[in-house]
């Protein structure tokens, strides 16, 4: 008797779609069964979000990927399945370059055989299945067939998905309604918040919290976190996701023209005043009125704001006559706020206005794996900048991203992404296809901290710094393990000689998991 394959493929899926499953797990399992049904090197489930396509899930590619975001006009290859009806299959010669190129784990060459199929919800398309190996005669045409079968299963996998995570969907329309808003009012789309850690997970649970209120945030974190970017989501999940959303970076602002920016002047105001002005409280009016390192703000302007906050009612420089505004406010700083309080610098009434919902920004070396999506993300950016087919990490160089403390957060990342292609690219002799970029074009001081951590005893170094030490080795190592081990656990904790549940222990506390 013949066995059909897809059948026993199917079988737990099937079972999946009745389970509660969080969304991640339930695309894990899909992959896992593609690859099963028909083996190859790596497979991707990626969301139509506009003209771009978003990795949800990832099996056997870099685990950068995830943070990358493919524009389909500047991928053939995806555009072409896009616009296909079913699946297609791309031969080892096709003069199209392929999304994955050096992104397939444990090998820097380049895609030799590729089937990808679109996804289609209530009859539109979703998003794409992609399979990918490096064998030119991998994938036959009766693969074909196979797969076309199988997407029914992962669309109704995704529909399933949907249905269980109604935030997801919450979010969806949250960004859509903001993009129709940005695209009307000319302004150029925000970035993104990617990340898939559990602390990250936490913030964006009270993003969507908060967001559907109309109360004041203050959103709190160190310089560079992204908190411009929380806001902007925060905006995005509001009911004034369609109203217009002001920035104003407190620090910025010259002490003499803070209540002039903030609330606006009549002609005649002060000198150079020659025509009325609306400040930034006014051109929010109905909207949301973003407050960057309100902790800046000299005391006299905290006076009015506080007023505004209380009662909504401003006045411009110069006028007698009191304005009404409806604006919703999220404020930031990277100071403890608290703290500036009680050193007077800043007024306890004003503080409690402004944080009704804190928000705490996580810092990068919180974020674990984190660190790789972004990079992935900026990776991306900068081949289409630089005009190459691809860049991809090394395994060491994801172990030193992983094992740095980031001082600067997300844009320290952003900058040293950028300057190290850019130098990479440079000392090339010929120019490459594909860019690969190690430890070394990183430039962190990551060996020089190692040896020194390795160096130090408990007779030269405290007790808190030995252990910070120590824990920053340990990070290293075990990076370094799972990027040589493709992200298997199992076959980490056998190189590491520790048991698998042990290393799980141990990743979770130097925040790896």
């Amino acid at each position: 008797m013949t066995t059909n394959p897809l059948l026993f493929t199917l079988i737990p899926l099937v079972d999946d779609l009745a389970r509660e499953l969080p969304e991640q797990e339930r695309y894990r399992r899909l992959l896992e069964a593609l690859r099963t049904l028909l083996p190859c090197d790596a497979t991707a489930l990626l969301r139509l979000e506009g003209d771009t396509l978003l990795p949800l899930a990832i099996n056997g590619l870099s685990p950068d990927t995830l943070g990358r975001r493919f524009r389909v006009a500047d991928h053939p290859r995806f555009a072409a399945l896009l616009g296909g009806d079913g699946p297609t299959r791309f031969a080892a010669d096709s003069p199209l370059p392929d999304p994955y190129d050096g992104l397939v784990q444990g090998a820097q060459l380049e895609v030799h055989d590729c089937l990808g199929c679109p996804l289609f919800l209530d009859g539109r398309p979703w998003g794409l299945l992609t399979l990918d190996a490096l064998d030119p005669r991998r994938f036959a045409d009766a693969d074909l067939e196979m797969l076309e079968n199988f997407a029914s299963l992962a669309a109704a996998t995704v529909r399933a998905a949907q249905r269980i995570d109604a935030l997801a969907r919450s979010e969806a329309d949250a960004r859509a309604r903001a993009e129709i808003y940005r695209q009307a009012a000319g302004q150029a789309p925000a970035h993104q918040l990617i990340g898939h850690s559990a602390v990250f997970r936490r913030l964006q649970k009270e993003i969507a919290v908060v967001g559907d209120s109309d109360l004041t945030v203050l959103v709190n974190g160190e310089t560079g976190v992204g908190k411009e970017l929380v806001a902007q989501a925060i905006h995005a999940h509001s009911p004034r996701a369609g109203r217009v959303l002001v920035s104003v970076n407190c620090a910025a602002l010259p002490e003499n023209l803070v209540e002039s920016e903030l609330f606006g002047h009549v002609r005649g105001a002060f000198s150079g005043a020659v025509s009325d002005r609306r400040g930034k409280f006014a051109l929010a009016d109905g909207g949301t009125l973003f407050l960057d390192e309100v902790g800046e703000l000299p005391l006299p302007a905290q006076a009015k704001l506080l007023r505004v906050l209380q009662g909504g009612q401003l006045q411009r420089l110069g006028s007698d006559q009191e304005q009404t505004v409806d604006v919703r406010v999220i404020a930031a700083t990277n100071r403890d706020l608290a703290d500036e309080v009680r050193s007077g610098r800043f007024r306890a009434d004003l503080y409690h206005r402004l944080c009704v919902y804190p928000l705490r920004v996580p810092p990068l070396r919180e974020r674990g794996r984190d660190v790789l999506s972004l990079a992935g993300f900026f990776l991306e950016q900068n081949r289409a900048r630089l005009g190459l087919r691809g860049i991809r990490l090394a395994a060491d160089a994801q172990a030193a991203l992983l094992a740095y403390d980031w001082p600067g957060n997300v844009r320290e990342l952003e900058h040293l992404i950028g300057r190290a292609a850019l130098k990479a690219l440079a000392a090339q002799a010929e120019r490459p296809r594909i860019l690969n970029l190690g430890a070394a074009d990183l430039e962190l001081p990551l060996a020089a901290k190692v040896e020194e951590a390795a160096g130090h005893t408990a007779a030269t170094t405290g007790p808190t710094e030995l252990r910070v030490a120590v824990e920053q080795l340990q990070r290293s190592m075990v990076a370094a393990s799972l990027a040589r081990q493709g992200d298997n656990w199992a076959a980490a904790a056998r190189e590491l000689g520790i048991d698998r549940a042990n290393l799980l222990r141990l990743a979770k506390r130097l925040g790896l998991r």
